[in-house]
C-alpha cells in the first residue's frame, strides 16, 4: 500500500490526512439537471477507527448541495447524512454500501 493523502473540506477549510491509501473505487456522473453522483473508496490500513480497512465518501449533491452522503470521517465512524440530518450506519461491505446509498438516492427522488 502506498502513503497517500486525502483532501477533506471541512467547515470551509481544507484538511489534508495522511495516510497509506490505496484506490479502490472512484465514480462521479454529472446530470443534465445538475445533480451530481461522486463515489470515492480507499482501502487503507485496518484501526480502530476504520476496522473494516475502507475510507469513503459518497454523496448527492441537488442545487450545488449535498443532501445525501455516507462517509466515514476522522474520529466520527461510519455515518450517513440524508437531508441535513446525521445518522449512524453500519457498514456491512462496499456493495452493500453502494446499493444503501442509491437506494437513498431513489427514494429522495421519489418523494420529491
Amino acid at each position: 500500500m502506498r502513503q497517500g493523502f486525502l483532501l477533506h473540506l471541512l467547515k470551509g477549510r481544507y484538511i489534508i490526512t495522511y495516510m497509506k491509501a490505496e484506490p479502490y473505487y472512484m465514480f462521479k456522473r454529472l446530470y443534465e439537471n445538475g445533480d451530481i453522483i461522486e463515489i470515492k473508496a480507499w482501502k487503507v490500513e485496518q484501526s480502530s477507527d476504520k476496522p473494516h480497512g475502507f475510507k469513503y465518501s459518497l454523496v448527492f449533491v441537488r442545487d450545488g448541495k449535498r443532501v445525501i452522503g455516507y462517509d466515514n470521517s476522522e474520529q466520527k465512524g461510519d455515518h450517513r447524512h440524508y437531508k441535513g440530518k446525521e445518522h449512524q450506519y453500519r457498514f456491512k461491505g462496499i456493495d452493500e454500501l453502494i446499493e444503501d446509498f442509491f437506494n437513498d438516492v431513489r427514494r429522495f427522488k421519489d418523494e420529491g
